[in-house]
């Protein structure tokens, strides 16, 4: 269809899992593709091969999402790579979970430094370009439990529910310069981070789940496509939830 064609984006970790999917499924649609992670290992090779497959530039950066140094500089050659920044999606993440009276300061700083911290860099580094052209598409990846919460995961949490802060507060400051904002936040996602779960957790989270499955990285790429397409030209500042009908 072309939804994505002449534009630019970039997906902060996206060298596997949800960010990958979300590379893949823009890249169908004509986009090309700057993607980032920690380090560029045979997985982001991979991913590189995969989203050139279908005929757009694609690069990955090695970058700590977390440093507003680095970030600076990896958004000037991305800029100076690609030509413009159209979309930015920040799917960088980590969990470190734990009961709050057990969590350490280490545990709390690294989760809010890599999901939150990291979104506050690259919207900071990404919107002087976007404001430049007058248009641009930020998309936080936060989660159900920045919602809802959830016992155990106080500090990715507290992430999630600030990046769904970020995205709605962007959406009032910038939107009278063409730039969207919105957040997306899946459910019971299968991923490799999910994978280590045990049965007896995954179990649990089905019999919550109205449609009695877990969601796939394919179902969020699908909605992050929409928030990045014209198909939502006038939706800004909202939080979708992709989680088949769980209520926590």
């Amino acid at each position: 269809m072309g939804l994505l064609t002449g534009k630019t984006a970039i997906i902060t970790g996206a060298a596997r899992g949800i960010g990958k999917a979300i590379a893949l499924k823009f890249a169908a649609e004509g986009a090309n593709i700057a993607f980032t992670d920690l380090v560029m290992d045979e997985n982001a090779a991979h991913t590189t091969r995969e989203i050139e497959a279908f005929g757009v530039k694609a690069k990955g950066y090695a970058s700590n999402a977390a440093s507003f140094e680095d970030t600076a500089k990896v958004v000037e050659e991305i800029q100076k790579e690609f030509g413009r920044i159209d979309i930015l999606v920040n799917n960088a993440g980590i969990t470190r979970d734990g009961l709050m009276m057990r969590m350490s300061e280490q545990q709390w700083d690294m989760v809010i430094n890599i999901n939150l911290k990291s979104a506050f860099n690259f919207v900071h580094a990404c919107t002087p370009v976007m404001m430049k052209q007058r248009s641009g598409n930020i998309i936080n990846m936060a989660s159900v439990v920045g919602v809802h919460g959830n016992a155990g995961q106080a500090n990715y949490a507290a992430s999630k529910a600030g990046l769904i802060a970020l995205a709605k507060s962007i959406a009032q400051e910038l939107g009278s310069r063409g730039i969207r904002a919105n957040a997306i936040a899946p459910g019971f996602i299968i991923t490799d981070m999910t994978a280590a779960l045990s049965d007896e957790v995954k179990a649990e989270w089905s019999k919550k789940i109205p449609l009695r499955r877990g969601g796939t990285p394919e179902d969020v790429a699908a909605v992050a496509l929409f928030l990045a397409s014209d198909l939502s030209s006038y939706v800004s500042g909202q939080v979708i939830q992709v989680d088949g009908g769980m209520n926590m």
